[in-house]
């Protein structure tokens, strides 16, 4: 579905590159996430593997053919992305605003059809959005419009799934129901998954592989046990933590640094 393969990449006037030496590689009914701090490229990441940047070095593919070669509308079939950050200017409903994911599959003049609609409602329900349906966006709190936005994903009926964040302003509840969701898209319908997140222990509780970034370059990279190990999380983030398992799968807890190491 994805594949980058030793890309590079250094934004123009940078003296130093975003990306350096990444692949990755997403298959049909595979949850991958990328982790990593702050400004360690995994949003340059995502860019390049939507064909919006092209790499300097390397390749990124998506179904077998170069990223940057795609018609947006023919990727959008094929694409769902939920973007980090997102300003919406006009004045819509919910709806309205989910219904937008089903564009790709029209026509320039044609209007919407039953299967439209329909695709529209069952990603409100997945969501748990369906109550807020005939809501205006700005009325929404943070966490009702991310899921909103979710939803307009997924109303895309897509093959692969592309999340920068998606857990940003979601409470507890909502932030589990997401993963569950995704995980279950996966083993359901079948789809490729790539999420950027910084929550190290859901990533390692749904996904099935984990990339780990530091300065554009790959730290780790594979089962989540393999990639977040106390020596690892301790060193990448310059913090201090326990690890525990949980059904199997590595869990971080940061610890309070000591006096001594905070003067």
């Amino acid at each position: 579905m994805l594949r980058l393969d030793g890309v590079r990449y250094r934004y123009p006037g940078a003296t130093s590159d975003a990306l350096q030496g990444v692949s990755l590689a997403i298959a049909r009914r595979e949850f991958h996430a990328v982790l990593g701090p702050n400004g360690s490229g995994k949003t340059t990441l995502v860019r390049i593997a939507l064909g919006g940047l092209t790499p300097t070095v390397g390749r990124a593919d998506v179904i077998g053919r170069s990223a940057p070669s795609w018609p947006r509308q023919e990727l959008a079939r094929l694409v769902g992305v939920v973007p980090q950050r997102e300003d919406n200017l006009f004045p819509q409903r919910v709806r309205e605003t989910v219904l937008l994911g089903r564009y790709p599959h029209l026509t320039l003049w044609g209007r919407e059809r039953a299967e439209d609609h329909a695709a529209v409602d069952r990603a409100l329900r997945a969501c748990d959005v369906q109550h807020l349906a005939d809501r205006w966006l700005w009325t929404l709190s943070g966490g009702e419009y991310q899921r909103v936005r979710v939803a307009r994903a997924l109303a895309q009926e897509p093959k692969l799934l592309v999340l920068d964040e998606p857990g940003m302003s979601l409470d507890l509840k909502h932030e589990m129901g997401l993963f569950e969701l995704v995980r279950g898209l996966v083993e359901t319908n079948g789809l490729g998954v790539l999420m950027i997140t910084h929550d190290l222990n859901l990533a390692a509780r749904f996904a099935d592989s984990l990339l780990l970034l530091e300065g554009g370059r790959p730290v780790a990279a594979g089962a989540p046990a393999d990639v977040l190990t106390k020596q690892i999380v301790e060193t990448v983030f310059s913090w201090p933590v326990a690890m525990q398992t949980v059904d199997g799968r590595p869990q971080m807890i940061p610890l309070r640094q000591s006096k001594e190491s905070r003067a």
